[in-house]
């Protein structure tokens, strides 16, 4: 895993946070890069795979070992009510695995739950809102 420039990209996020009060917005491309390194995709493929993506690609944001992955990731900002009590949901069923990633106010990843698009869909279609309890009753990978 290629650490290193994630751990710069944090700290600077978190340098920002600290000055002016609000992290500038890296959970969903840090939620994607640690995804993909969950589920064992090499850096350089991971790298090679995000050239040709733009940061409104439909439907996935990766594809490793011919699965297509949908991430949602969540990270509270340690101020008073900043809790994840909400989670992102899938709008569209166009991937064929999904990773929810929860993390720290410092970006450590606490958990995170793997959904098969079949399994997800008759889970959470009729849902309208979210928990972490929700996604918590998929597979657990970390």
């Amino acid at each position: 895993m290629n650490n290193n420039i994630r751990m710069k990209l944090v700290a600077i996020a978190l340098e920002w946070q600290e000055r002016y009060g609000v992290a500038p917005q890296i959970t969903t491309p840090i939620s994607e890069y640690d995804a993909a390194m969950l589920v064992g995709m090499p850096d350089n493929e991971y790298s090679e795979f995000m050239q040709e993506i733009t940061a409104v690609n439909r439907g996935y944001d990766f594809t490793y070992q011919n699965i297509r992955y949908q991430v949602k990731g969540n990270r509270p900002s340690g101020k008073p009510g900043s809790k994840v009590t909400m989670v992102p949901k899938a709008t569209n069923y166009e991937w064929d695995k999904l990773i929810w990633v929860l993390y720290d106010k410092y970006y450590v990843i606490q958990e995170a739950w793997l959904w098969d698009v079949a399994d997800y869909k008759q889970r959470f279609h009729t849902v309208k809102r979210l928990s972490p309890i929700h996604y918590r009753e998929g597979t657990q990978l970390a």
